[in-house]
């Protein structure tokens, strides 16, 4: 029997991460200011999130808007207050002015993090060159999921990207899960699933009312019907 696809959903509070491991959710991607696609959220927020629920949290570390790591000792410090908030897991992602991966700051902070799982996001989608990124990243202590759309203009347009990537996992690189969000809809999900894939990220899909609302159970529970083999349509 094949393993059950993971859904991870945004949370920017309490509300939404109770919803959303009510609805099914089986992680957490914890972030503030959705304005700016996802900043670190308060260390305050980290501990209530991770006492209200028992499912997987990755927090995101990201200290202003587009992909540049900025001030990496900041960076540094905002981690280690994220983990002593209880934060195990991680999101992070850095590129450098010429769109090759920043390995300087990655390095610098998977260094801190002393060996927690981490996902490497979407600035893998802005990369001059996404090949050569996985390969500079293939042996990153931690690193074990890229979240994706195969394409900066989102899944509609990635999906071929998607697709071959899959299909490679078995090289240097590629063996990280694939974790599919980016304007990722439930149309999109039975040929990814046909491909293999075994990782889905909503954000917005969660919520009904918009960003000015909260999580929807009902709508995370219809992503986890999807993915354990319904065939729902929006």
């Amino acid at each position: 029997m094949s393993k059950r696809a993971v859904l991870e959903v945004i949370a920017l509070d309490v509300e939404d991460a109770v919803a959303a491991q009510a609805g099914g959710a089986d992680r957490l991607e914890l972030v503030t200011d959705m304005a700016a696609d996802g900043l670190t959220p308060p260390a305050p927020t980290v501990a209530a999130i991770r006492a209200a629920v028992d499912i997987d949290v990755r927090v995101m570390l990201r200290l202003a808007d587009g992909f540049a790591a900025g001030d990496v000792e900041r960076l540094v410090r905002t981690a280690g207050e994220a983990r002593e908030a209880g934060a195990e897991q991680f999101v992070l992602g850095f590129l450098g002015a010429d769109g090759g991966v920043d390995l300087a700051a990655v390095e610098r902070l998977t260094g801190v993090l002393d060996g927690c799982r981490w996902t490497f996001h979407r600035a893998i989608d802005r990369a001059a060159d996404r090949e050569a990124l996985r390969k500079q990243l293939a042996d990153a202590p931690g690193l074990d999921t890229y979240l994706t759309a195969g394409s900066a203009a989102g899944v509609d347009d990635g999906i071929p990207t998607l697709l071959a990537e899959a299909g490679r996992r078995d090289e240097p690189g590629y063996e990280q899960q694939l974790l599919v969000g980016g304007g990722l809809r439930l149309d999109h999900v039975p040929a990814l699933l046909a491909a293999g894939i075994d990782g889905f990220h909503i954000g917005g899909a969660a919520r009904p009312e918009g960003w000015a609302g909260p999580v929807s159970r009902e709508a995370v529970a219809q992503w986890r019907r999807m993915l354990d083999g319904g065939t729902e349509r929006p």
